[in-house]
């Protein structure tokens, strides 16, 4: 399976490693083996139901639901670690010696083909996963229980506007499986968790994705000690970083600083120019987009550099009031009920109160109107940033 490329926005045979605190000291703590869940995890190909015809899509045997352990204590992740190779015992406590380290949650990571769509995938432990999530996700029994079951649980962007709907079955390298519930897990990479028994028969490498609770230490500054401790190649993303307040004073917004009209005549015709291509989740053109890669495509031919994903490209330029926007500045949504501060939607303003966007799946490239529920704001993008937004 392809390494996943993180953009930001995460063993032992026992798949959970824990740090428990005893005055100055950090010792690790395993946690037991979870049993095997569901028949799915337990074979590498699911057998052909006898009497099921030539050809149809394989299903997985029915499941026997083993138990969830209830949510405990919640930690905040902070950093998401990738490794090219499985981590070690020696590797994991090199992290855990590191100050202010309070967590670990090992799970496996890549991206995966889910109903023809490459999707970045964890597979976790249920059990102990569930305590990284937003509460929201974290507290959700029946959730976890699905998950725990052979379910795969995406996100409410890849559910609604990749077409995955609730409980349907989708194809895998595994077979097909049910989409059992739409969460947001707080990495804004993964678009989809499954048990650590479903995530082998995938494929998934082994314990190579560290999750690091640290909410009381710079980020940035522990980021920069694990890539000193861990192997070559290893990449470690900060996630709801804990960062000292910027000492430079507040960024002055010029006109200068700005797209030129020629840049943002040549983006909207660049888009204009793709009307009626199909959205297709996870494209980035030129014949098929998803929501933000219209706008990445587009804004590439006027020469300004932009992020991949939505809610990078909300953090690349000045936010003004809707009132004001003007053609070429882009316009951004929260429409995740599973996490309200999400950035999840982006469209370019077209002028008079009109917007040219990659809606969902089984839509198309078109001009709309400007609706303004569940508006997040308006961006007018600065190109030097949006440059050096990673």
């Amino acid at each position: 399976m392809p390494f996943i490329v993180v953009a930001l926005v995460a063993v032992l045979t026992a798949d959970v490693l824990l740090l428990a605190r005893s005055g100055q000291e950090v010792g690790l703590v395993r946690a037991q083996d979870a049993p095997e869940q569901t028949p799915l995890a337990q074979q590498r190909r699911p057998q052909r139901q006898q009497g099921q015809q030539q050809g149809q899509p394989q299903q997985p045997p029915a499941t026997t639901i083993q138990p969830v352990e209830p949510l405990k204590k919640l930690h905040k992740p902070n950093l998401f670690v990738l490794t090219r190779k499985p981590f070690t015992n020696e590797l994991l406590r090199k992290v855990a010696k590191l100050r202010g380290v309070r967590a670990l949650e090992l799970a496996d990571a890549a991206s995966v083909m889910l109903d023809d769509k490459r999707v970045q995938t964890l597979a976790v432990n249920p059990s102990t996963f569930r305590s990284y999530t937003p509460k929201v996700t974290a507290s959700s029994d029946a959730l976890w229980q699905n998950v725990a079951a052979g379910d795969v649980a995406v996100s409410f962007v890849l559910g609604n506007d990749g077409g995955l709907a609730l409980h349907r079955r989708v194809a895998s390298p595994a077979g097909t499986l049910r989409i059992g519930a739409y969460a947001t897990t707080g990495f804004g990479a993964v678009d989809a968790v499954v048990s650590k028994n479903v995530g082998r028969i995938l494929g998934l490498p082994h314990d190579n994705a560290l999750i690091v609770s640290a909410p009381d230490t710079n980020s940035d500054v522990l980021r920069k000690a694990i890539l000193k401790r861990l192997p070559k190649g290893t990449q470690v993303a900060m996630v709801n970083p804990v960062l000292p307040q910027p000492q430079t004073p507040t960024r002055t917004w010029t006109t200068g600083s700005f797209m030129t009209g020629e840049q943002v005549t040549v983006a909207l015709k660049a888009a204009a120019s793709k009307l009626g291509r199909p959205y297709v989740w996870g494209a980035e053109g030129p014949e098929t987009f998803d929501c933000s890669g219209l706008v990445q495509w587009a804004f590439a031919q006027a020469g300004v550099r932009m992020p991949r994903v939505t809610h990078q490209q909300w953090v690349t330029g000045q936010q003004v009031p809707f009132s004001q926007a003007q053609p070429g500045d882009l316009i951004f949504w929260r429409l995740d009920p599973t996490n309200p501060d999400y950035i999840s939607h982006v469209a370019i303003y077209w002028g008079d109160g009109k917007m040219i966007q990659a809606p969902r799946t089984g839509d198309v490239v078109k001009i709309s109107p400007v609706h303004t529920r569940n508006l997040a704001g308006v961006i007018r993008v600065s190109p030097t940033v949006a440059a050096k937004v990673r």
